[in-house]
C-alpha cells in the first residue's frame, strides 16, 4: 500500500511516521524541499510525491492522499491535481475547518472520480513543525469525518481500513456545518480565550503565584498565528456567537460583584459547577 502526504509539518510527519511504522510506502510533497530530505534521512520518507510522470511516486500511484496543510491550501492542491488523482482514489484533508474545503473539493473530486472526504483529527499539541512528530500522536484520538453522502456506509468502513496505522481510536460521522459549529466552541474559543487572557498587564509579576489553573488555561495561548488566523476568519461566524456568548456570561458574574450580591455570584459558579458536572457524564 502507497500514501502520499502533502505537507511535512505536525500532522503530516506524525501521519508519515504511523504509516510507514505498518508498512506502508511513504510518499511526500512539502513545499520545503529539505523537509522531504530530513524525512528521508529519518528513514519515514521513502521519496517524493510528485503530481504525474515519476513511475511510483506519483499521485496515480497512492492508495490514500492525506492533505496535511492549510485549509485553502488544501482547495488549491485538489484543483489543481485534480486530473492527477487516482480513479476512485481516496483523498482526504485533516484541516481544523470543512465548510469551505468540503464544499470546493467534493464537487471537484465528483466530476474528476475519486472520493475526497474531510476529516479532522482531534489531537495534536501547543508544537507545531516536523521536529514535534510522532507515529503515536493519534493513537487511541477521535477522528472526525466529514463524508459526500451519509447513505453509503462502506464509506466508513473504507476509511476505518486504510486509516488503520494511525490507529485513531474512534470515528466520528458529521455534516461540515455541524463540524465547524462544535470546533468554534471546542476549540477555537478556548484559543482565543487563552490568547487574549496572558495579555493582563498582571501576567508579568504572576511568577511564583500561579499553579495548576493558570497553566490550564493558558497551554493554548502559544499557537502558530498564521494558522489560526485562518482558521477563525473561515469560521468567524461560529466563532463570533460563541465570543458573544462569553462575553454576555462573563458580564453577569461581573455585574454581581459590582452589586455586591452574593448570592447572584454563589448562584452563578454553582449553575457553572453543576453544568460541567453534568457535561462530563
Amino acid at each position: 500500500m502507497t500514501i502520499g502526504i502533502v505537507g511535512l509539518g505536525l500532522i503530516g510527519a506524525s501521519f508519515a511516521k504511523a504509516y510507514k511504522e505498518a508498512g506502508w510506502k511513504v510518499l511526500v510533497h512539502d513545499r520545503d524541499s529539505s523537509a522531504v530530505l530530513m524525512g528521508k534521512i529519518a528513514g519515514f520518507v521513502d521519496d517524493e510525491l510528485v503530481e504525474s510522470g515519476k513511475e511510483g511516486c506519483s499521485l496515480k500511484d497512492c492508495d490514500l492522499v492525506l492533505i496535511c496543510v492549510y485549509p485553502q491550501g488544501t482547495i488549491d492542491y485538489v484543483k489543481k491535481n485534480a486530473l492527477h488523482f487516482r480513479k476512485g482514489g481516496l483523498v482526504m484533508d485533516s484541516g481544523g475547518i470543512k465548510r469551505a474545503v468540503c464544499d470546493e473539493c467534493f464537487k471537484i473530486a465528483d466530476k474528476n472520480g475519486f472520493l475526497f472526504i474531510g476529516a479532522h483529527p482531534m489531537a495534536g499539541n501547543k508544537y507545531s513543525g516536523l521536529k514535534h512528530s510522532r507515529a503515536t500522536l493519534f493513537k487511541g484520538a477521535p477522528l472526525v469525518i466529514v463524508p459526500p453522502k451519509f447513505d453509503d456506509m462502506k464509506i466508513l468502513d473504507r476509511v476505518k481500513e486504510i486509516m488503520a496505522p494511525a490507529q485513531f481510536g474512534s470515528f466520528c460521522l458529521s455534516h461540515a456545518d455541524k463540524h465547524d459549529q462544535q470546533i468554534a466552541f471546542t476549540s477555537q474559543l478556548a484559543h482565543v480565550v487563552s490568547n487574549a487572557y496572558v495579555k493582563s498587564p498582571t501576567a508579568t509579576e504572576h511568577h511564583g503565584f500561579s499553579a495548576g489553573s493558570y497553566k490550564d488555561l493558558t497551554r493554548v495561548a502559544c499557537l502558530n498565528a498564521n494558522m489560526w488566523s485562518e482558521l477563525f476568519l473561515e469560521n468567524k461566524d461560529n466563532l463570533i456567537k460563541e465570543i458573544d456568548n462569553l462575553i454576555s456570561e462573563l458580564s453577569k458574574y461581573k455585574e454581581a460583584m459590582i452589586k455586591d450580591d452574593r448570592n447572584c455570584l454563589e448562584q452563578l459558579l454553582e449553575d457553572g459547577s453543576k453544568r460541567k458536572t453534568e457535561l462530563d457524564g
